[in-house]
């Protein structure tokens, strides 16, 4: 009972918890809209629920952080890798905004306009983190760069229907610009540099979610119509999807990190893309996709929270790296 009790190392694993624990939220929040479009109400609300409180009592962990240990908040920022996971609080923030919208439009709108003017903030200072005096080298970048370019592309899900539209322009705009220059920046450093380490890929799967949620975001701009911009978004969504399943094996062998919630949102954004392409085009076989991606989506989920919960109990997680 002794380590039930014992507070003394509570401290030290606040200074360590990192920001990339916002990518748990970020796959809860998009498991919920998966559900939402996959015809699963019920199973969706009570996703829903999960998703906030997991998301409530990580920022209450990160902000006892920020007041508790700013130097480690700043090394954070200045970390090449872990500054591309800040934007995954605003996303998170918008993603709420875009599961209430429907129930309760009011609240919807105030947390979607706190949400949009965090990822505007956070996407600028990223951008001009990476183009400040610091070098960066080839083995610093990652999948986990577009983060900052998917939290873009999400502004219109919610931001659209709210009668936003022409800032959801400038935010869809600016991150289809980013995912298009960072694409051929990873694939550059996919192909010609080392591999990525162990523990960052996982974050190979990241590669789906821009095509994905920028398919949702154009259907929301463009009053649902299916044309060929969407086609192209959805099709290379899935061929992502296909080019990361061949890496499926090889990742799954790697000890778990909190890198592997990486898998969960891409795989949900490219789930509901399918339920959504169903819908439009009324498509049998996209709804079947979608069904099993869904299938595949919970699976990954319940494995990531176990896995994350044996990890947390043994406290493998939120230590300082070595």
């Amino acid at each position: 009972m002794a380590n039930v009790t014992d507070t003394s190392q509570v401290p030290d694993r606040i200074e360590h918890f990192p920001v990339s624990f916002f990518g748990m939220p970020m796959g809860l929040f998009g498991l919920t809209l998966a559900l939402r479009a996959g015809g699963w109400p019920v199973a969706s609300a009570a996703a829903g629920w999960v998703a906030l409180a997991v998301f409530i009592g990580l920022g209450g962990l990160y902000t006892a952080k920020a007041l508790r240990h700013p130097a480690a908040l700043a090394a954070e920022w200045n970390h090449p890798v872990r500054l591309a996971f800040f934007p995954a609080i605003s996303i998170s923030v918008l993603l709420l905004a875009t599961v209430l919208r429907e129930a309760v439009p009011g609240p919807a709108e105030i947390i979607w306009v706190i949400g949009a003017a965090a990822q505007g903030v956070l996407s600028l200072a990223v951008v001009a983190s990476w183009i400040s005096h610091r070098a960066f080298g080839s083995g610093q970048l990652s999948p986990a760069w577009f983060i900052p370019a998917v939290g873009n592309v999400i502004v219109p899900l919610a931001g659209v229907p709210l009668g936003y539209g022409e800032i959801s322009w400038y935010f869809f705009s600016v991150g289809l610009i980013f995912w298009l220059i960072l694409l051929t920046l990873v694939f550059n450093r996919l192909i010609f540099h080392d591999p990525l380490p162990g523990k960052l890929r996982p974050t190979l799967v990241i590669l789906i979610a821009p095509p994905a949620v920028a398919f949702l975001a154009w259907l929301q701009s463009n009053g649902g119509q299916i044309d060929a911009a969407a086609r192209i978004m959805l099709n290379a969504a899935f061929f992502f999807t296909l080019l990361v399943a061949i890496q499926l094996p090889a990742l799954l062998r790697l000890p778990f990190a909190l890198s592997f919630w990486a898998l969960s949102f891409p795989l949900a954004a490219v789930t509901t893309a399918s339920f959504r392409f169903a819908e439009e085009a009324n498509s049998a076989v996209h709804n079947a996709i979608g069904q099993v991606l869904l299938l595949i989506l919970v699976v990954t989920i319940v494995s990531l929270l176990f896995r994350t919960a044996r990890a947390a109990k043994a406290r493998e997680i939120c230590q300082p790296e070595g």
